[in-house]
């Protein structure tokens, strides 16, 4: 069949668009963790990418935790998501933190590690770490670990904590009541959705909460300082694939620009939003994003 002049333009005009970086026509598709401000964070990501870029976003809200996150990531199903160091360090690359590593180690450590075996590039983090903290709400008198640990050497103590964290090499059970001595009477495993609650109601005396989670204050409960530093730093920062990064160039600088916007007490207003006054995500995200002077409205 004759081809047109018409036909041979459209013909012509595609292969151009291909050739002058087809892939930008493409969504960012941004991931997220099954909870509340892993509901907010992609949106804040994804608004700040559309509204200063012609690139356009999608979210796999919810799509589950790091065990999912990680091999969609690989796969090329999402493009990124926001992880935290510490996470990165022991549940993806399995390997061991060193009591007292700064912020700035642990989060290079993660860096070189998934560059070299991911694929996948850490970028800037955000300003705020959602780190473990152990709550209480009694009346004990009690501002660290060491204070919690002394207290319950002479009362009867319990701790409650979700299945895994007792199964945790490094940072887990064994190696915490190992570094503070601890001595509880008995241990209980809870939902992370329901252990605020079991303290609160006195189901057991001692949580690992995260320090940015809106139901401490919620369930006013008090929390401790890790003063031995057990805990690897939490910093909450970008990660993309470098795929993503090559296909689109602004990408990385963009996001770069959001380094040290989020504090830790903003962060636990927005998921206070969310939880408590059961506000929309989507929305919490947007208004910090317009308040900051980000966006425009």
């Amino acid at each position: 069949m004759k081809k047109t002049a018409f036909g041979v333009l459209l013909g012509t005009s595609a292969i151009l668009a291909a050739c002058s970086g087809g892939a930008e026509s493409e969504p960012i598709v941004i991931g997220g963790k099954p909870w509340t401000e892993q509901y907010i964070l992609p949106h804040i990501l994804g608004q700040y990418i559309e509204a200063n870029s012609d690139y356009s976003v999608e979210y796999e809200e919810g799509l589950g935790e790091v065990s999912i996150l990680t091999p969609a990531l690989e796969q090329g199903d999402i493009d990124l998501y926001v992880e935290y160091t510490g996470t990165g360090l022991k549940d993806v690359l399995k390997r061991k933190s060193t009591p007292g590593q700064s912020s700035e180690e642990v989060l290079e450590e993660v860096r070189a590690g998934y560059e070299e075996e991911l694929g996948a590039t850490w970028l800037e983090p955000l300003g705020f770490e959602n780190g473990y903290t152990l709550a209480y709400a009694k009346d004990y008198d009690a501002e660290t670990y060491s204070d919690l640990a002394e207290i319950s050497q002479s009362e009867d103590m319990t701790f409650g904590a979700p299945h895994p964290f007792y199964e945790r090499q490094g940072d887990g059970y064994d190696d915490m009541v190992a570094t503070y001595p601890f001595e509880f009477s008995a241990t209980e495993s809870f939902d992370p959705a329901i252990m605020y609650e079991a303290v609160q109601n006195g189901d057991v005396d001692v949580i690992p909460a995260f320090t940015t989670d809106s139901r401490i204050a919620l369930f006013d409960l008090k929390t401790t300082e890790d003063d031995q530093s057990f805990f690897p730093k939490y910093d909450a920062v970008p990660v993309v694939r470098t795929e993503t990064l090559e296909e689109y160039p602004e990408l990385e600088d963009l996001l770069n620009e959001l380094a040290g916007q989020i504090t830790e007490e903003e962060m636990l207003a927005m998921n206070s939003r969310v939880d408590v006054d059961q506000e929309i995500p989507n929305e919490v995200a947007r208004d910090f994003l317009i308040e900051k002077g980000l966006i425009e409205e």
